[in-house]
């Protein structure tokens, strides 16, 4: 199977997304959508995500599945809402989830020894070796995504997420 995800990323059929509309500068005061970091945000991540969905598709989980193991392999042993913040799906979404990737096996639940109303979640044996067999291909579209960047123009586009992110959370 492994030989079949080196080959997934270079076959992959995900819709392609263009380039972005030529820019014209706008004097009326509306939001020119080629330029707005919110549409280009989005549209990245609608790219990433479908690109992903076709990587894991073999796997037979979804891309929210997989970022929900990221977490998992990251801070084993945490609370289902806590779980749904990292992964940043709502409670009931993380709780239907925690039910499917339960019943593949793919994580487990324990009781939480200081709150015994609380379970926590787990990444089971299976989930583990998910995460290691898609590591790879994983890491390739990332650097599919940067591609046209320099280590240092990732490196900033990198820290300019994150310094986005903690300035609106």
């Amino acid at each position: 199977m492994t030989a079949s995800l080196n080959n997934q990323q270079d076959s992959c059929q995900c819709p392609k997304v263009g380039p972005l509309p030529p820019h014209t500068d706008r004097h009326d005061g509306r939001t020119n959508v080629s330029t707005s970091l919110l549409y280009l945000v989005k549209r990245t991540e609608l790219a990433v995500r479908a690109r992903l969905e076709e990587l894991l598709k073999p796997a037979g989980v979804t891309a929210l599945q997989y970022t929900a193991l990221t977490v998992l392999d990251r801070h084993d042993g945490i609370s289902a809402a806590q779980l749904a913040r990292d992964s940043f799906v709502t409670a009931q979404s993380m709780a239907d989830m925690v039910r499917a990737l339960e019943s593949r096996g793919l994580i487990r639940r324990e009781p939480n020894p200081a709150n015994r109303r609380e379970r926590l979640i787990l990444l089971a044996a299976p989930g583990r070796r998910l995460l290691s067999e898609y590591a790879e291909p994983a890491r390739r579209l990332e650097e599919r995504m940067t591609a046209g960047l320099s280590a240092k123009e990732t490196d900033a586009f990198r820290e300019a997420l994150n310094e986005a992110w903690r300035t609106l959370s």
